[in-house]
């Protein structure tokens, strides 16, 4: 018996056959193990649930419960630590960020507003120009914070949409200043564990890196290093990366941790958050600009799939992750993979998310 036909096996108490026979779903299932066969990827996992309805599968080198390195997937999750303390009437989205970043307060970044760091329409660019220079240096996130409060910004905030990961950074940075808790902890206590998301961290927390799947560096961003062997000690696969818990692209997790994440939103119990802060994240912020943007999601179909409909919300990571949820159709879509996104995009998430959500 193959490791392939061992991996069927054991994972057929996960799948569902309603699903798993779906000419869909067979064809997902093809499009993943064509890159696995073809030696292009190395570690997948796809997880689907509709209705009570799941299927989950490993492929390549990857098991069921195989941890992989979010990306940005990672906004949402440190969104949600936001929207926990704005639950609890500590914070207000509409609270100037000057307020808590009381030095975050020249010209216009006095007007900057948490929703407008968490909808990417504060003006502040998505990486500093010495983002190579910092991870090459092994800079703490303090150095990160830094630079984003005193980096110019690329306009007047709440008039355009761009996509920034530094705004992230400071709404994390207010979260850990409010609740004087760092922020893996925050969300580790406050997110995850009653969620029951029991192998999802910010960082490595009390994981190793050899619990994490290791990245396809070779084809990864610029901004990760891009596949130079100079950037080892700070790409994707680094100690340095793994540990830093950058909160716009340093969480790991698995597909089912994922899912469950995605559907405490369609389905709130007010676990993390009261059901009307739950559906306050996945509510279009931005309805007037060229991106639909929730608080710390993406609404819509553009970029998540092409069958989603208008309510969908979810996110995308360039370390090659996207996953969505769709109240119209009660289905949730997982797809983690080791394979850069700027290759496995066109390849693998992009046409296995339009065959689920068609």
């Amino acid at each position: 018996m193959t490791r392939r036909d061992t991996l069927a096996l054991s994972l057929a108490a996960f799948a569902s056959p309603a699903r798993a026979d779906s000419t869909a779903m067979q064809n997902a299932f093809s499009i993943i193990q064509a890159q696995i066969d073809n030696g292009t990827l190395n570690h997948a996992v796809l997880h689907v649930q509709k209705g009570s309805e799941v299927t989950h599968r490993a492929f390549g080198k990857a098991k069921a419960d195989s941890m992989f390195l979010l990306g940005s997937i990672t906004k949402p999750l440190t969104a949600a630590a936001v929207m926990v303390l704005v639950d609890r009437g500590e914070l207000k989205l509409s609270d100037a960020a000057v307020k808590h970043l009381p030095e975050f307060n020249e010209g216009a970044r006095k007007d900057i507003t948490i929703e407008q760091l968490l909808t990417h329409t504060s003006g502040l660019p998505d990486q500093l120009e010495n983002n190579a220079e910092l991870r090459a240096k092994h800079a703490p996130l303090a150095d990160f914070v830094k630079g984003a409060v005193r980096t110019p910004l690329l306009f007047a905030p709440g008039t355009r949409y761009h996509y920034q990961s530094m705004g992230i950074l400071l709404a994390a940075e207010i979260v850990e200043r409010v609740t004087k808790t760092p922020l893996p902890k925050f969300l580790q206590e406050q997110v995850f564990a009653p969620l029951g998301m029991k192998r999802t961290v910010l960082g490595l927390g009390g994981f190793a890196k050899a619990d994490m799947v290791p990245m396809q560096t070779e084809h990864a961003a610029s901004e990760a290093g891009g596949g130079d062997p100079k950037a080892r000690e700070w790409d994707w696969n680094s100690d340095y990366w793994r540990n830093l818990a950058a909160p716009w692209g340093g969480a790991h997790s698995t597909a089912a941790d994922i899912a469950t994440f995605l559907r405490s939103f369609m389905h709130p119990e007010g676990k993390a958050m009261r059901e009307a802060t739950a559906r306050l994240m996945i509510t279009d912020h931005t309805p007037k600009l060229e991106a639909h943007r929730g608080i710390g999601f993406m609404v819509g179909p553009t970029g998540l799939g092409k069958g989603c409909s208008a309510s969908t919300f979810g996110h995308s990571g360039s370390t090659g992750t996207l996953a969505w949820a769709d109240p119209a159709t009660d289905t949730t879509f997982v797809l983690l993979t080791a394979l850069p996104k700027n290759v496995s995009g066109e390849l693998l998430l992009y046409p296995v998310s339009d065959l689920i959500s068609g």
